[in-house]
């Protein structure tokens, strides 16, 4: 019978409180994340079982935290290109073994997703970067959810 090894931890955030995590779900950014490269270690928050948004929060602030989402739920064929250095600096052997995820933000009256900038975690040793995609077809604010349109709906 396989032993259970990982221990919890208490992640201090400024929108949830204090959660407690498996210290096995620390993902660390080696170069942090563009324009946050002090902070190194992160966790995946899941606000709720349904949901298609998810808080990366910050082990070292617990006011720095990011909504992101699997960007090949609104972009059909979404694809992020990894050069095979960064492949390496991850320790990825193959893209199977991969969550790619990208930064949500609120723009006007519109959630958009930065899909030029995707993250990348390798799933086995929880190894992550953010890159910058060179293509020029996907943008920094793809549009993916209208806000106010739901509501507006839901109350007609």
């Amino acid at each position: 019978m396989a032993e259970d090894w990982s221990v919890q931890m208490d992640v201090q955030t400024t929108r949830f409180g204090t959660v407690t995590v498996d210290d096995d779900r620390v993902i660390n950014f080696p170069s942090g994340l563009l324009g946050f490269s002090s902070f190194r270690n992160f966790v995946l928050l899941q606000p709720d079982e349904e949901g298609v948004f998810f808080w990366l929060q910050s082990l070292e602030a617990p006011d720095l935290a990011f909504v992101v989402t699997d960007p090949s739920l609104w972009v059909e064929k979404y694809e992020a290109t990894i050069r095979r250095e960064q492949m390496d600096d991850l320790q990825l052997d193959s893209l199977d073994n991969a969550q790619v995820l990208v930064i949500v933000n609120k723009y006007e009256q519109t959630l958009t997703a930065n899909m030029q900038g995707p993250i990348v975690i390798n799933l086995k040793n929880h190894c992550a970067m953010q890159l910058v995609l060179a293509e020029k077809r996907w943008t920094t604010r793809h549009a993916i959810v209208r806000l106010g349109e739901q509501a507006r709906a839901a109350s007609a």
